[in-house]
């Protein structure tokens, strides 16, 4: 997951200000096509590496080493929706990505459900990254033997940068500086460095998941795209990028390429530095990376304290990503026009909304009695960001049975066919190994939005009747 993050309809980087789904920055203005193919390639690797990766390693650790398979394939389908992205940044270059997509395709109500399920994959990724932080606020001051204290460290860690949202895009701005800088010393220190204390002997058994080994990367793969969120950063500010029609496609694949690698590096000197049966339990893989590297001491605080930052970066660029969303989607009338109303540049009611829902949800799971409570929490946003994903994929076979593709040759169309399948596919077998618990709530969520979305297409309607009736 990302540092800053990426929109619903989706937006851009959380300490970006995004346009409205849809709607393309005038020429002239000040933003316009402002970002080249370096910033926009930066923009889309920073967005996907994120504070999630500080724990995924242990996440995934039950699954034994077929996870780094499943890196492998995760890396492939995100290349694949990737470049699915960049075919329908080139036939429609506005900002807004998936939104735009399933809505210009599909009409208002595809066009809602990508907004709302990536709302909510924004608010239950912030419910998420609380809750990995914890494990490394553990290593500086002891919060996590009761799952109660545990439980308020999160809703702490989750309220603090709502608070500094409700300040201003300023302290925003200021925090997610900061925090993007801290939270590469601790992934370059353990990915690079690791490799030189990596010891095959600590990887621990091929698959140790008690299930086959397709079953194994499927679930594991599931868990992992927590960390792959942000693939779309590009087509989402498409207005925003110039020649977007040309680099948005070519920024989305070397951007997830380049996280990719950070991500695979760092995952695998992690496992072959800490033993397997260590870091299953751990709550810190990175600090307890450095701690065997270096024999324990100041190396493992230094390194959770440097998390703990950055994973509060994330939390407070997600946070105001989380309001953002729905106020792009009210501005469309998609939306309640409350989620409009904005303080200093935040849309206050979205970060009051979403702040509430996630301290519920994070509540809800630690009262539930699992003891896997970051990994219920990705697997609940693994569902709901395939939602859009798979809209988008849905989008491109469309114009591309319609012939409304923009390709020029027989053998690009070929191409674009295989790729957008593979996409589509791998959206669909991401949904199912993201397994019962998560689609459970997922879809809880997701029909919930289908009665917004019959209230307010109910009040558009009623204004048009009224419209036309009137003198």
């Amino acid at each position: 997951m990302h540092v800053t993050g990426t929109a619903p309809q989706p937006a851009p980087a959380p300490s970006e200000s995004p346009a409205a789904p849809g709607a393309e920055l005038r020429p002239g203005s000040k933003h316009a096509r402002s970002f080249g193919l370096p910033v926009a390639t930066a923009l889309v690797m920073g967005n996907i590496i994120g504070g999630g990766i500080f724990l995924l390693p242990a996440s995934i650790a039950p699954y034994g080493t077929v996870s780094l398979v499943a890196f492998g394939v995760l890396t492939v389908g995100a290349i694949a929706l990737a470049l699915v992205f960049g075919r329908l940044a080139a036939r429609d270059p506005r900002t807004g990505g998936p939104y735009v997509y399933a809505r210009e395709a599909f009409g208002d109500f595809a066009g809602f459900l990508a907004a709302w399920s990536y709302w909510i994959t924004t608010w239950v990724s912030n419910a998420a990254l609380a809750v990995a932080a914890v494990g490394y606020l553990d290593v500086l001051i002891p919060v996590g033997g009761h799952r109660w204290t545990a439980c308020l460290a999160a809703l702490a860690l989750q309220w603090l940068p709502a608070l500094a949202n409700f300040a201003g895009t300023r302290y925003v701005g200021a925090v997610q500086l900061v925090s993007t800088v801290l939270k590469f010393v601790p992934l370059l220190l353990v990915a690079v460095g690791g490799l030189f204390f990596f010891d095959p002997d600590r990887l621990g058994p091929f698959n140790s998941s008690g299930q086959g080994a397709i079953g194994a990367v499927s679930a594991s793969a599931a868990l992992l795209l927590f960390s792959y969120l942000g693939v779309e950063s590009a087509a989402v500010s498409a207005g925003e990028v110039r020649d977007a029609r040309r680099n948005v496609g070519r920024a989305t694949v070397i951007g997830t390429a380049g996280a990719a690698l950070v991500y695979l590096l760092g995952t695998l000197s992690v496992f072959g530095t800490v033993p397997h049966d260590r870091l299953v339990a751990s709550t810190a893989p990175f600090s307890d990376a450095v701690n065997t590297m270096f024999g324990g001491g100041w190396g493992g605080t230094a390194v959770a304290l440097a998390a703990l930052v950055s994973m509060t970066g994330c939390l407070n660029g997600w946070t105001l990503l989380s309001a953002q969303t729905p106020y792009a989607a009210a501005r469309d009338g998609l939306f309640p026009s409350a989620f409009t109303r904005r303080r200093r540049g935040v849309p206050t009611v979205g970060v009051g909304v979403t702040v509430v829902l996630a301290s519920l949800l994070t509540v809800y799971n630690y009262s539930s009695g699992s003891g896997r409570v970051f990994e219920v929490l990705v697997l609940v946003t693994t569902f709901t960001a395939t939602v859009p994903y798979l809209l988008a994929a849905a989008a491109q076979i469309f114009h591309l049975v319609a012939g409304r593709s923009e390709s020029v040759d027989r053998a690009r169309l070929v191409r674009d066919c295989v790729v957008t399948a593979v996409a589509a596919v791998f959206s669909v077998w991401l949904m199912a190994g993201a397994g019962y618990a998560a689609v459970y709530q997922g879809v809880l969520f997701l029909f919930a939005g289908i009665i917004v979305y019959a209230v307010m297409a109910a009040r558009r309607q009623r204004t048009r009747t009224s419209a036309a009736g009137a003198p």
